[in-house]
């Protein structure tokens, strides 16, 4: 073998060693420095209607640790849990599906995403998440509820269908025998479900957390 020939096969043994030891992550791309400078950036400015940070770190962690990638929030807001949800999405190459029936909110979700370097990573709906969600095809394997209170059973039982075995249904403001407008009601019926495995991350603003067996 000529003396190129046999450089050549060591370079590309040493490619190939180089590229196992080093894998490149699933997902687009999406730099954890810009997300980061962020969030750091906003840090304490989030209002109107948004979670917690702690709350956004649990979504965050919950879709890392099942490696889900098709996930579904009713009740944008302005974009903070979006863009926890998003951003662990980025990481397992899934995609969100939020949506916000209020136009201002919305707007400046849009931007907010942007900033955050998110936006590939989410399709924001403009819309009533009355009609909205029933339609939606589907399916989904996470499911995060923070809009109207009073209705999170119903928006549970339009997405259960959809819901893939072993995906999670969450839902925010949840507190065990209180509530707000109804929540704690929704939480002791979907804890009664004998297909779901339901508990409570009460470290922030409550979230209930449900696994489909």
């Amino acid at each position: 073998m000529k003396p190129l020939t046999v450089l050549l096969a060591i370079l590309a043994f040493a490619g190939c060693r180089a590229g196992a030891q080093n894998p490149k992550p699933a997902g687009n791309g999406t730099s954890d420095e810009k997300v980061k400078a962020f969030l750091e950036k906003r840090e304490g400015t989030w209002r109107d209607l948004n979670v917690p940070r702690v709350d956004g770190q649990e979504l965050y962690n919950i879709i890392i640790k099942n490696g889900y990638t098709k996930a579904l929030e009713i009740g944008t807001s302005t974009g903070y849990s979006s863009i926890w949800i998003a951003w662990a999405l980025s990481k397992t190459g899934g995609k969100l599906i939020t949506v916000e029936i209020d136009e201002e909110r919305y707007r400046e979700a849009l931007a907010n995403f942007r900033e955050a370097g998110l936006e590939s990573t989410i399709d924001a709906r403009l819309a009533d998440a009355h009609t909205l969600v029933p339609a939606l095809p589907g399916p989904f394997d996470f499911v995060f509820s923070d809009a109207d209170k009073d209705w999170y059973t119903k928006y549970f039982l339009a997405v259960e269908p959809k819901l893939a075995s072993g995906g999670c249904f969450t839902a925010h403001n949840i507190m065990a025998g209180r509530g707000y407008g109804g929540t704690a009601e929704f939480y002791e019926y979907i804890k009664s479900l004998p297909n779901y495995e339901t508990h409570l991350f009460s470290q922030g603003g409550g979230i209930s957390i449900s696994y489909k067996k």
